[in-house]
């Protein structure tokens, strides 16, 4: 059952608690331990709120994954006062600095657990964890003086027209950069990035169109023994039309919608994509399991993608927007050549 914080007295006791932050994270953190950043004032719109610094955070509070590790990539886990609602292990390359990171909840926060943290900046990759039976709303939280950030991906009515959700990835990082002071770090991020992107993208012209166009289902999880596919909005149709596939559910208006293996069979799909979500635990994330439930089931198991093996298998947790979803970019666009899509 989730716990519902009580907005009133939240604003109240993180106001309080906000009041003496600067006395306890002396009292508990060095200055000495604190990395050099410049003293200078920034201002940005996220999500179609303006947030304004008068200096770079020092306490800042990552509420999901994604966040985390954009700020452990960007190497500021010195100036965050915690994280929440780990899914999947911590990658190799982050663990030393994830190490350093208070875990104020291993779940979603709730407001009690964000002010206790402290925070002088709040960042998540989705809207939906500034709520008021989460951390808080955004509007509550800037009335206590503390800036919050979201996700560029997230907030699509607020967004350019035209711009990708890379691109828009791309400009979290930048907007990070700037709030911290880390403009370089970010934009050699950034940079990194798009060239990944270009580079998943280079053999999509060699790739059939039209009627010929490989078709692609990403079976991102199996609860209760039915399957979520990628819809149109999610992530992976980007990944699709950059290395030249069709994602066979871009008719569906959704991120993850639940189908059913009947509509699977139905779109026959060239190839499928298996996001392993092994790390989250749940019944039916790990790849092996999806396999054996398209395998055992009477009309799926006979799709010449199933029976010919026509697989790609990419962690799952990259599958959404995050730093790391260049690299399950990168594994699409190799498991099409493997396959033999790349003429």
């Amino acid at each position: 059952m989730r716990h519902r914080a009580r907005p009133a007295r939240l604003g109240i006791a993180l106001a309080v608690a906000l009041a003496t932050a600067g006395c306890s994270a002396a009292d508990t953190e060095p200055a000495a331990e604190q990395p050099a950043a410049p003293a200078r004032a920034a201002s940005l719109t996220s999500c179609g709120l303006q947030v304004s610094f008068a200096q770079p955070p020092k306490r800042t509070v990552a509420l999901d994954q994604t966040s985390t590790e954009t700020l452990l990539e960007l190497g500021l886990q010195d100036r965050m006062a915690g994280t929440a609602n780990l899914k999947t292990k911590i990658p190799a390359q982050y663990e030393a600095a994830y190490a350093k990171v208070p875990v104020i909840a291993p779940k979603i926060a709730t407001g009690e657990q964000l002010r206790a943290a402290t925070p002088d900046f709040v960042i998540a990759g989705s809207t939906d964890l500034f709520t008021k039976d989460r951390a808080g709303t955004r509007e509550e939280l800037a009335a206590l003086k503390v800036p919050t950030f979201v996700s560029a991906v997230d907030c699509p009515q607020q967004n350019p027209a035209g711009k990708t959700p890379f691109e828009l990835l791309f400009s979290d990082y930048e907007n990070l950069g700037k709030v911290f002071g880390a403009e370089d770090r970010a934009a050699r991020l950034a940079a990194d990035q798009r060239a990944a992107v270009a580079k998943a993208g280079e053999n999509a012209a060699k790739v059939p169109r039209g009627e010929d166009q490989p078709t692609v289902v990403y079976l991102y999880s199996v609860f209760n023994g039915m399957p979520y596919v990628a819809g149109r909005t999610g992530l992976p149709s980007e990944m699709s039309r950059i290395v030249g596939a069709k994602n066979a559910f871009d008719d569906i208006n959704e991120d993850w919608p639940e189908v059913t293996w009947e509509q699977v069979a139905e779109r026959d799909p060239d190839f499928i994509v298996i996001g392993d979500l092994s790390e989250r635990g749940r019944p039916g994330d790990s790849a092996t399991e999806k396999r054996a439930a398209m395998t055992g089931h009477p009309v799926v198991s006979k799709l010449a993608a199933v029976c010919d093996n026509k697989i790609v298998q990419v962690p799952g947790i990259e599958l959404d927007p995050s730093v790391r979803s260049v690299h399950a970019l990168g594994l699409l666009a190799d498991g099409m050549k493997d396959l033999g899509y790349v003429r």
